[in-house]
């Protein structure tokens, strides 16, 4: 049985944290934890608040493809955990409506102005493939010309 995106958004509900990967200007891989901050119900978009003079800027606007991956804890069971990686292209965002519809309080230890803070964007990554491995299935889930 093929998961499906409501599948993996079910999944990602559990898993706060996961790694961005950037390519550098050297064509090296960098990567570091952001926060779903509360993004749970998965459609494809991933948002991530950051600082505008943060080197994973650059990396971005140098090149936007980039990669995320997220890993859930094994079960009690024994069961391996949920592993997905992402695919997609990284766009930087500064509308305020944005940032107040993505905000969520937890943030402020970050952010201490809230979307006023200065140098405060959305980086949204747009899905074009995602890949799950859970001990049992593993599959790809492409989003090319799927999403809106």
């Amino acid at each position: 049985m093929s998961l499906t995106l409501s599948d993996i958004s079910k999944e990602l509900k559990s898993i706060d944290f996961g790694m961005l990967s950037t390519k550098k200007a050297d064509g090296t891989i960098s990567s570091r934890p952001m926060s779903n901050n509360g993004e749970v119900e998965y459609d494809g978009d991933t948002w991530f608040f950051c600082y505008d003079q943060s080197s994973k800027i650059a990396d971005i606007k140098a090149d936007p493809q980039v990669g995320l991956t997220y890993t859930a804890s094994p079960s009690l069971l024994g069961k391996p955990g949920m592993f997905i990686a992402i695919e997609g292209e990284a766009s930087l965002v500064e509308d305020k409506e944005a940032l107040a519809t993505h905000w969520v309080s937890d943030l402020e230890r970050w952010f201490p102005q809230g979307i006023d803070t200065p140098g405060i964007l959305l980086i949204k990554v747009r899905a074009s493939q995602v890949s799950y491995w859970d001990g049992d299935e593993t599959g790809t889930i492409t989003l090319i010309g799927v999403i809106s």
